[in-house]
């Protein structure tokens, strides 16, 4: 009873908590680049696609979790053809999106990011091998992906490395309702140095959950939880977020 009622406490801080950064930001559902704070970590999240509901869990949600006590600068977009022009504004790009991303420019452009020395963020759907006719971006900045996952359901995650700064104040092992991601790592990529992963329920089998992919200049991290409000209201799912863009952020 006592984790329900701290479950509904949560639920009710956040809901208020995403009502003051409306009121404050004058969001609303129609607006491309939609939540905005003035103190923080830059951060820009992107949405948009398929299979998921973006705008409740990265465009409300996630923004609220990151915007509380100043933690970050958010602005959520949707809208691809927004990206370059904010991308001189921002410390941190966190992609959750799946909805194509053509545009040469703005391909080369995310590279540019990174090589800046910059950090990206990679969650649960942009971790997928969504795009045939760019496979650099999963071979040189996924380190890999995921082209299935388990049935919808619970399974445990077990952190493989407490001492990086993405892993801190998390639990050892937990246990998540989520899309488990058949993530598998590209051998001519840079590599990755894993920090958590999953296990197929009944099995010995894992794949990685979270990870870095080795990178010369920017932050890089891959991210494979989100696909709905069991992960995203979880405070473990809230503290590996924060504890990624800060690390990304170089902060």
């Amino acid at each position: 009873m006592f984790n329900l009622i701290n479950l509904f406490l949560n639920k009710v801080y956040r809901l208020l908590l995403f009502l003051s950064v409306c009121y404050l930001c004058g969001c609303s559902g129609g607006r491309s680049a939609a939540q905005k704070s003035t103190t923080g970590i830059r951060t820009l999240i992107v949405g948009g696609g398929s299979s998921h509901d973006f705008n409740r869990w990265y465009k409300q949600a996630d923004s609220v979790t990151l915007s509380a006590d100043g933690f970050a600068s958010v602005t959520y977009t949707s809208g691809i053809d927004s990206i370059i022009p904010l991308l001189p504004q921002i410390d941190v790009l966190y992609l959750s999106n799946n909805q194509p991303m053509t545009d040469p420019n703005l391909r080369k452009a995310i590279f540019d990011f990174v090589e800046s020395g910059k950090g990206l963020v990679l969650a649960h759907g942009a971790t997928w091998y969504n795009w045939k006719d760019w496979p650099e971006y999963n071979a040189k900045l996924v380190g890999g992906g995921s082209t299935g996952h388990e049935r919808y359901g619970n399974f445990d995650v077990s952190i493989v490395n407490a001492n990086h700064p993405i892993t801190q104040n998390v639990e050892k092992t937990f246990n998540i309702k989520d899309e488990l991601y058949r993530m598998k790592p590209d051998s001519t990529g840079p590599g990755l140095d894993v920090l958590a992963i999953a296990t197929v329920p009944g099995s010995q089998t894992t794949y990685p959950l979270l990870w870095v992919t080795k990178h010369s200049k920017g932050r890089i991290v891959g991210f494979t939880l989100g696909h709905d409000g069991e992960a995203h209201d979880l405070p473990v799912y809230q503290t590996l977020l924060k504890n990624a863009i800060k690390w990304a952020a170089r902060k």
